[in-house]
């Protein structure tokens, strides 16, 4: 995959958060936890494309590091959505399922461009 489709892909994920954040119920805890996963889902493309404009490998590695907390928290406030019973399983189940995706695919990334900047040295 390459950047431009992550670049696409990670859109897509934005405008699903942004809906499923819509399908919330309209109380205080939805509304405090809707905001916190449009914060951090949204992040996911926006830092994947500063990240894509490093001018150095060391300002990647940190740049994907934080698309990888960004990812990972996002699936927690899913996960939460879940458990404490705001949304059934099955509204979000796809979507938590493209956030763990997604953030094995930044992990690896991470962990090949830091070997990679650690093997040039």
């Amino acid at each position: 995959m390459d950047a431009a489709e992550l670049k696409e892909r990670t859109f897509v994920f934005a405008t699903r958060i942004v809906k499923l954040v819509r399908a919330l119920p309209k109380t205080t805890e939805a509304r405090a936890v809707g905001s916190q996963l449009v914060r951090c889902g949204t992040a996911v493309g926006a830092n994947y494309r500063a990240s894509c404009k490093a001018r150095s490998r060391a300002e990647f590695v940190a740049r994907i590091g934080i698309v990888e907390e960004e990812v990972d928290e996002s699936a927690y406030w899913m996960e939460l959505i879940v458990a404490s019973e705001m949304l059934k399983r099955s509204q979000v189940q796809k979507l938590l399922d493209e956030a763990r995706e997604l953030e094995r695919i930044f992990g690896k990334s991470r962990v090949t461009a830091k070997s990679n900047a650690t093997a040039s040295q």
